[in-house]
Protein backbone atom coordinates (compact mmCIF):
# COMPACT_ATOMS: atom_id res chain seq x y z
CA UNK A 1 0.00 0.00 0.00
CA UNK A 2 1.26 3.48 -0.86
CA UNK A 3 2.06 6.29 1.53
CA UNK A 4 -0.97 7.85 3.25
CA UNK A 5 0.82 10.31 5.55
CA UNK A 6 -1.38 11.92 8.15
CA UNK A 7 -4.54 9.94 7.42
CA UNK A 8 -6.36 7.86 10.01
CA UNK A 9 -9.79 6.58 11.01
CA UNK A 10 -12.51 6.27 8.38
CA UNK A 11 -10.51 8.36 5.89
CA UNK A 12 -7.58 5.95 5.99
CA UNK A 13 -9.94 2.97 5.67
CA UNK A 14 -11.65 4.51 2.63
CA UNK A 15 -8.36 5.29 0.91
CA UNK A 16 -6.97 1.82 1.52
CA UNK A 17 -10.11 0.25 0.06
CA UNK A 18 -9.64 2.43 -3.05
CA UNK A 19 -5.95 1.49 -3.30
CA UNK A 20 -5.00 5.17 -3.17
CA UNK A 21 -1.68 6.79 -2.26
CA UNK A 22 -0.46 10.34 -1.79
CA UNK A 23 -0.11 11.95 -5.21
CA UNK A 24 -2.82 9.90 -6.92
CA UNK A 25 -5.63 11.65 -8.76
CA UNK A 26 -8.93 10.71 -7.10
CA UNK A 27 -12.55 11.11 -8.04
CA UNK A 28 -14.82 11.56 -5.04
CA UNK A 29 -18.60 11.30 -5.45
CA UNK A 30 -20.34 13.87 -3.27
CA UNK A 31 -24.07 14.58 -2.85
CA UNK A 32 -23.65 17.62 -5.14
CA UNK A 33 -21.50 16.01 -7.82
CA UNK A 34 -18.08 14.57 -8.57
CA UNK A 35 -14.86 16.21 -7.32
CA UNK A 36 -11.53 15.36 -8.93
CA UNK A 37 -8.15 16.28 -7.47
CA UNK A 38 -4.75 15.08 -6.30
CA UNK A 39 -4.59 13.48 -2.87
CA UNK A 40 -2.29 15.44 -0.59
CA UNK A 41 -1.03 14.54 2.90
CA UNK A 42 -2.98 15.44 6.02
CA UNK A 43 -1.26 17.06 8.94
CA UNK A 44 -0.55 14.99 12.03
CA UNK A 45 -3.16 16.60 14.26
CA UNK A 46 -6.17 16.34 11.94
CA UNK A 47 -9.27 14.21 12.48
CA UNK A 48 -9.83 10.85 10.82
CA UNK A 49 -12.95 11.68 8.80
CA UNK A 50 -11.60 13.95 6.05
CA UNK A 51 -9.47 13.58 2.95
CA UNK A 52 -7.84 16.53 1.19
CA UNK A 53 -7.65 16.96 -2.59
CA UNK A 54 -5.72 19.62 -4.46
CA UNK A 55 -7.88 20.87 -7.33
CA UNK A 56 -6.58 21.93 -10.74
CA UNK A 57 -7.11 25.55 -9.65
CA UNK A 58 -4.39 25.09 -7.02
CA UNK A 59 -6.74 25.29 -4.04
CA UNK A 60 -7.28 22.45 -1.60
CA UNK A 61 -10.67 21.03 -0.64
CA UNK A 62 -11.43 18.92 2.40
CA UNK A 63 -14.16 16.27 2.02
CA UNK A 64 -15.90 14.46 4.85
CA UNK A 65 -15.61 10.74 4.08
CA UNK A 66 -18.86 9.83 5.84
CA UNK A 67 -20.73 12.04 3.37
CA UNK A 68 -19.18 10.58 0.20
CA UNK A 69 -20.85 8.03 -2.07
CA UNK A 70 -17.53 6.61 -3.19
CA UNK A 71 -13.84 7.25 -3.91
CA UNK A 72 -11.84 5.84 -6.81
CA UNK A 73 -8.35 6.31 -8.25
CA UNK A 74 -8.45 8.02 -11.64
CA UNK A 75 -4.70 8.11 -12.23
CA UNK A 76 -1.62 7.06 -10.30
CA UNK A 77 0.80 9.82 -9.40
CA UNK A 78 3.80 10.72 -7.28
CA UNK A 79 3.97 12.15 -3.80
CA UNK A 80 4.05 15.97 -3.99
CA UNK A 81 7.55 17.39 -3.79
CA UNK A 82 9.26 20.67 -4.54
CA UNK A 83 12.39 21.30 -6.58
CA UNK A 84 13.14 24.87 -7.61
CA UNK A 85 14.20 25.47 -11.21
CA UNK A 86 17.77 26.50 -11.95
CA UNK A 87 18.29 30.24 -11.48
CA UNK A 88 18.33 32.22 -14.75
CA UNK A 89 21.46 34.18 -15.59
CA UNK A 90 20.92 37.93 -15.10
CA UNK A 91 21.79 40.32 -17.90
CA UNK A 92 25.05 42.24 -17.64
CA UNK A 93 25.10 45.90 -16.73
CA UNK A 94 22.19 45.68 -14.31
CA UNK A 95 22.40 47.07 -10.75
CA UNK A 96 23.73 44.75 -8.07
CA UNK A 97 21.26 43.97 -5.29
CA UNK A 98 21.93 41.89 -2.20
CA UNK A 99 18.94 39.84 -1.00
CA UNK A 100 19.24 38.83 2.63
CA UNK A 101 16.96 35.98 3.65
CA UNK A 102 15.77 35.76 7.26
CA UNK A 103 12.78 33.40 6.95
CA UNK A 104 9.10 34.26 7.26
CA UNK A 105 6.13 33.67 4.96
CA UNK A 106 7.87 35.10 1.89
CA UNK A 107 10.39 32.27 2.30
CA UNK A 108 7.92 29.55 3.29
CA UNK A 109 5.99 26.62 1.94
CA UNK A 110 3.35 24.38 3.49
CA UNK A 111 4.64 21.67 5.84
CA UNK A 112 2.27 18.77 5.30
CA UNK A 113 3.52 17.00 8.41
CA UNK A 114 1.98 19.62 10.71
CA UNK A 115 -0.26 21.56 8.32
CA UNK A 116 1.59 24.76 9.19
CA UNK A 117 3.53 27.20 7.04
CA UNK A 118 7.22 26.70 7.72
CA UNK A 119 10.48 28.24 6.50
CA UNK A 120 11.61 26.14 3.56
CA UNK A 121 12.66 28.31 0.61
CA UNK A 122 16.10 29.86 0.77
CA UNK A 123 16.93 33.23 -0.76
CA UNK A 124 18.51 31.38 -3.71
CA UNK A 125 15.30 29.46 -4.31
CA UNK A 126 13.34 32.70 -4.23
CA UNK A 127 15.54 33.98 -7.04
CA UNK A 128 14.88 30.79 -8.99
CA UNK A 129 11.13 31.00 -8.48
CA UNK A 130 10.90 34.62 -9.63
CA UNK A 131 12.69 34.65 -13.01
CA UNK A 132 11.56 38.25 -13.64
CA UNK A 133 14.35 39.30 -11.30
CA UNK A 134 16.94 38.36 -13.92
CA UNK A 135 15.84 41.35 -16.03
CA UNK A 136 15.83 43.77 -13.11
CA UNK A 137 19.10 43.29 -11.25
CA UNK A 138 22.12 41.12 -10.68
CA UNK A 139 20.78 39.48 -7.58
CA UNK A 140 23.16 38.11 -4.95
CA UNK A 141 21.10 35.96 -2.55
CA UNK A 142 22.37 35.26 0.94
CA UNK A 143 20.64 33.47 3.79
CA UNK A 144 21.38 34.89 7.26
CA UNK A 145 18.60 33.34 9.37
CA UNK A 146 15.84 30.83 8.76
CA UNK A 147 13.39 31.74 11.50
CA UNK A 148 9.95 33.19 11.93
CA UNK A 149 9.93 36.90 12.68
CA UNK A 150 8.61 36.42 16.22
CA UNK A 151 12.00 34.89 16.99
CA UNK A 152 13.95 37.92 15.74
CA UNK A 153 15.83 39.68 18.56
CA UNK A 154 17.99 42.82 18.87
CA UNK A 155 21.02 40.57 18.27
CA UNK A 156 19.61 39.75 14.84
CA UNK A 157 19.06 43.47 14.18
CA UNK A 158 22.71 44.12 14.94
CA UNK A 159 23.84 41.38 12.56
CA UNK A 160 21.55 42.66 9.81
CA UNK A 161 22.76 46.23 10.23
CA UNK A 162 26.41 45.16 10.07
CA UNK A 163 25.76 43.10 6.95
CA UNK A 164 24.02 45.99 5.20
CA UNK A 165 26.87 48.32 6.11
CA UNK A 166 29.31 45.81 4.66
CA UNK A 167 27.19 45.56 1.49
CA UNK A 168 27.50 49.32 1.03
CA UNK A 169 31.29 49.02 1.20
CA UNK A 170 31.13 46.14 -1.29
CA UNK A 171 29.45 48.44 -3.80
CA UNK A 172 25.93 47.01 -3.88
CA UNK A 173 23.39 49.40 -5.37
CA UNK A 174 20.73 48.33 -2.90
CA UNK A 175 19.76 45.76 -0.29
CA UNK A 176 16.56 43.75 0.14
CA UNK A 177 15.77 42.01 3.42
CA UNK A 178 13.17 39.22 3.18
CA UNK A 179 11.44 39.13 6.55
CA UNK A 180 8.34 37.75 8.25
CA UNK A 181 5.53 40.28 8.52
CA UNK A 182 4.62 39.90 12.20
CA UNK A 183 7.60 41.92 13.49
CA UNK A 184 8.56 43.56 10.20
CA UNK A 185 7.76 47.03 11.59
CA UNK A 186 10.08 46.54 14.56
CA UNK A 187 13.00 45.47 12.37
CA UNK A 188 12.37 48.29 9.89
CA UNK A 189 12.50 50.82 12.71
CA UNK A 190 15.59 49.25 14.24
CA UNK A 191 17.50 49.33 10.94
CA UNK A 192 16.37 52.91 10.34
CA UNK A 193 18.25 53.97 13.47
CA UNK A 194 21.25 51.67 13.09
CA UNK A 195 21.68 52.69 9.43
CA UNK A 196 20.70 56.37 9.64
CA UNK A 197 22.15 58.08 6.57
CA UNK A 198 22.63 54.84 4.59
CA UNK A 199 23.45 55.92 0.99
CA UNK A 200 21.43 53.21 -0.82
CA UNK A 201 17.85 51.94 -0.55
CA UNK A 202 17.35 49.21 2.04
CA UNK A 203 13.99 47.55 1.47
CA UNK A 204 12.37 45.12 3.87
CA UNK A 205 9.84 42.89 2.16
CA UNK A 206 7.45 40.21 3.36
CA UNK A 207 4.42 38.25 2.27
CA UNK A 208 1.08 37.61 3.90
CA UNK A 209 0.58 34.36 1.99
CA UNK A 210 3.18 31.70 1.22
CA UNK A 211 4.55 31.23 -2.27
CA UNK A 212 2.76 27.90 -2.85
CA UNK A 213 -0.68 29.53 -2.58
CA UNK A 214 -2.47 30.87 -5.70
CA UNK A 215 -3.19 34.13 -3.82
CA UNK A 216 0.44 34.61 -2.79
CA UNK A 217 1.76 38.15 -2.73
CA UNK A 218 5.41 37.12 -2.36
CA UNK A 219 6.59 37.35 -5.98
CA UNK A 220 5.25 40.82 -6.76
CA UNK A 221 6.42 42.20 -3.43
CA UNK A 222 9.92 40.84 -4.09
CA UNK A 223 10.03 42.11 -7.68
CA UNK A 224 9.08 45.61 -6.54
CA UNK A 225 11.56 45.55 -3.66
CA UNK A 226 14.47 44.51 -5.89
CA UNK A 227 13.50 47.04 -8.57
CA UNK A 228 13.42 49.95 -6.15
CA UNK A 229 16.50 48.83 -4.22
CA UNK A 230 18.50 48.68 -7.44
CA UNK A 231 17.28 51.71 -9.36
CA UNK A 232 15.50 54.26 -7.16
CA UNK A 233 17.18 57.63 -6.82
CA UNK A 234 16.43 57.84 -3.11
CA UNK A 235 18.05 56.08 -0.16
CA UNK A 236 16.94 55.05 3.32
CA UNK A 237 15.08 52.16 4.97
CA UNK A 238 11.62 51.17 3.69
CA UNK A 239 8.99 48.44 3.84
CA UNK A 240 7.47 47.13 0.58
CA UNK A 241 4.05 45.44 0.66
CA UNK A 242 0.84 45.40 -1.40
CA UNK A 243 -0.96 48.75 -1.66
CA UNK A 244 -4.36 47.06 -2.18
CA UNK A 245 -5.84 43.62 -2.64
CA UNK A 246 -5.13 43.65 -6.39
CA UNK A 247 -1.82 42.51 -7.87
CA UNK A 248 -0.82 45.79 -9.48
CA UNK A 249 0.75 48.25 -7.01
CA UNK A 250 3.23 47.98 -4.15
CA UNK A 251 3.43 50.60 -1.40
CA UNK A 252 6.76 51.71 0.06
CA UNK A 253 6.51 52.83 3.67
CA UNK A 254 9.10 54.74 5.72
CA UNK A 255 10.79 52.36 8.13
CA UNK A 256 9.85 54.31 11.25
CA UNK A 257 6.25 55.17 10.34
CA UNK A 258 4.74 51.81 9.35
CA UNK A 259 2.67 49.22 11.18
CA UNK A 260 0.82 46.01 10.39
CA UNK A 261 -2.89 46.78 10.76
CA UNK A 262 -4.47 43.49 9.66
CA UNK A 263 -3.68 39.88 10.44
CA UNK A 264 -4.04 38.44 6.94
CA UNK A 265 -4.89 40.99 4.21
CA UNK A 266 -2.24 41.48 1.55
CA UNK A 267 -2.46 45.26 2.10
CA UNK A 268 -2.09 44.90 5.86
CA UNK A 269 0.66 47.53 6.18
CA UNK A 270 -0.09 51.24 6.43
CA UNK A 271 1.91 54.42 6.86
CA UNK A 272 0.75 56.25 9.98
CA UNK A 273 0.32 60.05 9.92
CA UNK A 274 2.62 60.41 6.89
CA UNK A 275 2.16 59.93 3.13
CA UNK A 276 3.54 56.84 1.44
CA UNK A 277 7.21 57.10 0.58
CA UNK A 278 6.61 55.70 -2.91
CA UNK A 279 4.26 53.60 -5.02
CA UNK A 280 5.53 51.03 -7.52
CA UNK A 281 3.54 49.69 -10.47
CA UNK A 282 4.42 47.00 -12.97
CA UNK A 283 6.08 49.61 -15.20
CA UNK A 284 8.15 51.08 -12.35
CA UNK A 285 7.81 53.84 -9.77
CA UNK A 286 4.59 55.80 -10.20
CA UNK A 287 4.89 58.10 -7.19
CA UNK A 288 7.74 59.29 -5.00
CA UNK A 289 7.16 61.50 -1.98
CA UNK A 290 9.02 64.78 -1.68
CA UNK A 291 11.92 65.07 0.70
CA UNK A 292 13.28 61.52 0.54
CA UNK A 293 17.06 61.43 0.98
CA UNK A 294 19.10 61.13 -2.21
CA UNK A 295 21.57 58.35 -2.88
CA UNK A 296 25.20 58.74 -1.94
CA UNK A 297 27.23 60.25 0.84
CA UNK A 298 29.20 58.79 3.70
CA UNK A 299 27.49 57.32 6.72
CA UNK A 300 28.50 55.86 10.04
CA UNK A 301 26.42 52.85 11.03
CA UNK A 302 25.65 52.35 14.70
CA UNK A 303 24.49 48.73 14.75
CA UNK A 304 24.50 47.95 18.46
CA UNK A 305 21.27 47.23 20.32
CA UNK A 306 20.57 46.43 23.95
CA UNK A 307 17.47 44.31 24.51
CA UNK A 308 16.96 45.51 28.07
CA UNK A 309 13.93 47.61 27.21
CA UNK A 310 10.23 46.83 27.53
CA UNK A 311 7.00 47.99 25.91
CA UNK A 312 4.16 48.09 28.44
CA UNK A 313 0.56 48.80 27.49
CA UNK A 314 -1.40 50.50 30.25
CA UNK A 315 -4.88 49.22 31.04
CA UNK A 316 -7.46 49.98 33.76
CA UNK A 317 -6.54 48.30 37.05
CA UNK A 318 -2.97 47.58 35.91
CA UNK A 319 -0.97 46.75 39.07
CA UNK A 320 1.98 48.96 39.87
CA UNK A 321 3.93 45.76 40.25
CA UNK A 322 4.19 45.54 36.46
CA UNK A 323 6.72 48.37 36.51
CA UNK A 324 8.57 46.86 39.46
CA UNK A 325 8.69 43.51 37.66
CA UNK A 326 10.26 45.09 34.59
CA UNK A 327 12.79 46.82 36.78
CA UNK A 328 13.66 43.58 38.62
CA UNK A 329 14.03 41.85 35.23
CA UNK A 330 16.81 44.29 34.41
CA UNK A 331 15.03 46.77 32.13
CA UNK A 332 17.02 49.94 31.53
CA UNK A 333 14.32 51.60 29.42
CA UNK A 334 10.53 51.46 29.43
CA UNK A 335 8.15 52.55 26.70
CA UNK A 336 4.72 53.04 28.22
CA UNK A 337 1.76 52.95 25.84
CA UNK A 338 -0.63 55.22 27.69
CA UNK A 339 -4.22 56.19 27.01
CA UNK A 340 -5.20 59.20 24.92
CA UNK A 341 -2.64 61.98 25.20
CA UNK A 342 -0.39 59.68 27.23
CA UNK A 343 -1.88 58.87 30.62
CA UNK A 344 -1.58 56.15 33.26
CA UNK A 345 -2.91 55.73 36.80
CA UNK A 346 -1.49 57.54 39.83
CA UNK A 347 -0.06 54.27 41.17
CA UNK A 348 1.92 53.68 37.98
CA UNK A 349 3.11 57.28 37.93
CA UNK A 350 4.74 56.74 41.33
CA UNK A 351 6.45 53.57 40.12
CA UNK A 352 7.69 55.31 36.99
CA UNK A 353 9.15 58.09 39.12
CA UNK A 354 11.05 55.48 41.13
CA UNK A 355 12.27 53.82 37.92
CA UNK A 356 13.61 57.14 36.58
CA UNK A 357 15.17 58.03 39.94
CA UNK A 358 17.06 54.72 39.82
CA UNK A 359 18.56 55.69 36.44
CA UNK A 360 16.01 54.19 34.07
CA UNK A 361 14.73 55.79 30.86
CA UNK A 362 10.90 56.02 30.90
CA UNK A 363 9.09 57.17 27.75
CA UNK A 364 5.44 57.72 26.85
CA UNK A 365 3.60 56.89 23.63
CA UNK A 366 -0.14 56.65 22.98
CA UNK A 367 -2.42 53.70 22.37
CA UNK A 368 -4.18 55.83 19.74
CA UNK A 369 -3.06 55.09 16.19
CA UNK A 370 -3.08 58.74 15.13
CA UNK A 371 -2.28 61.98 16.95
CA UNK A 372 0.45 62.71 19.43
CA UNK A 373 1.30 62.58 23.10
CA UNK A 374 0.86 65.81 25.08
CA UNK A 375 1.54 65.69 28.82
CA UNK A 376 0.77 69.38 29.35
CA UNK A 377 -3.02 69.24 29.04
CA UNK A 378 -4.16 67.39 32.17
CA UNK A 379 -2.81 67.07 35.71
CA UNK A 380 -2.02 63.39 35.05
CA UNK A 381 0.34 64.34 32.26
CA UNK A 382 2.02 67.04 34.32
CA UNK A 383 2.56 64.55 37.12
CA UNK A 384 4.26 62.25 34.61
CA UNK A 385 6.54 65.07 33.46
CA UNK A 386 7.41 65.75 37.10
CA UNK A 387 8.15 62.02 37.50
CA UNK A 388 10.69 62.28 34.67
CA UNK A 389 8.70 60.47 31.99
CA UNK A 390 9.75 61.54 28.49
CA UNK A 391 6.88 62.23 26.02
CA UNK A 392 7.61 60.91 22.51
CA UNK A 393 5.19 63.09 20.55
CA UNK A 394 3.70 61.01 17.67
CA UNK A 395 6.29 58.23 17.63
CA UNK A 396 4.78 54.76 17.10
CA UNK A 397 5.08 52.47 20.09
CA UNK A 398 6.88 49.75 18.12
CA UNK A 399 9.31 52.31 16.74
CA UNK A 400 9.86 53.72 20.22
CA UNK A 401 10.80 50.30 21.60
CA UNK A 402 13.32 49.67 18.81
CA UNK A 403 14.73 53.15 19.32
CA UNK A 404 15.05 52.67 23.08
CA UNK A 405 16.99 49.46 22.51
CA UNK A 406 19.20 51.31 20.05
CA UNK A 407 19.73 54.29 22.37
CA UNK A 408 20.87 52.20 25.32
CA UNK A 409 22.85 50.07 22.87
CA UNK A 410 24.93 53.13 22.01
CA UNK A 411 25.94 53.32 25.66
CA UNK A 412 24.01 56.52 26.28
CA UNK A 413 22.48 57.06 29.71
CA UNK A 414 20.97 59.85 31.78
CA UNK A 415 20.60 63.18 30.01
CA UNK A 416 22.34 61.93 26.86
CA UNK A 417 19.88 59.02 26.54
CA UNK A 418 16.94 61.41 26.93
CA UNK A 419 18.44 63.79 24.38
CA UNK A 420 18.98 61.01 21.84
CA UNK A 421 15.54 59.53 22.46
CA UNK A 422 13.95 62.93 21.82
CA UNK A 423 15.95 63.67 18.66
CA UNK A 424 14.35 62.97 15.28
CA UNK A 425 17.02 60.57 14.02
CA UNK A 426 15.22 58.77 11.17
CA UNK A 427 11.89 60.47 10.62
CA UNK A 428 10.30 58.74 13.62
CA UNK A 429 8.41 61.90 14.64
CA UNK A 430 6.63 64.46 12.48
CA UNK A 431 6.22 68.25 12.85
CA UNK A 432 3.17 69.43 14.74
CA UNK A 433 0.52 70.14 12.10
CA UNK A 434 -2.39 71.29 14.28
CA UNK A 435 -2.75 72.86 17.73
CA UNK A 436 -3.14 70.49 20.66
Amino acid sequence: MGDLSGYGGDALKSLKEAGAAIGDVLEAKTPWGEVTGTLVPRYLYGDGDHLVLKLRSGYNVGLRVSGLKGVRVVAKGEKPSFSPPAPPKPAKGLPRVLIIGTGGTIASRIDYRTGAVGPAITAAELYSLVPELSGIAQVHPEIMFDIFSENITPKHWSRLARRVAKAVKEGFDGVVVAHGTDTLGYTAAALSFALAGVPVPVVLVGAQRSSDRPSSDSSLNLIAAVSVAGTARFSGVYVAMHLGESDDKIAFHRGTRVRKNHTSRRDAFVSVDVPLAAVWGRSGLEYVSEGLPARGGAFRPRPRFDGRAALIKFYPSMPAGAIRAARRAGAKALVIEGTGLGHVSKELTKELAAFVKAGGLACMTSQCIEGRVNLNVYDTGRDLIHAGVLPLDDMLSETALAKAMWVIGTGASGARARELMSANVAGETTPRTFPS
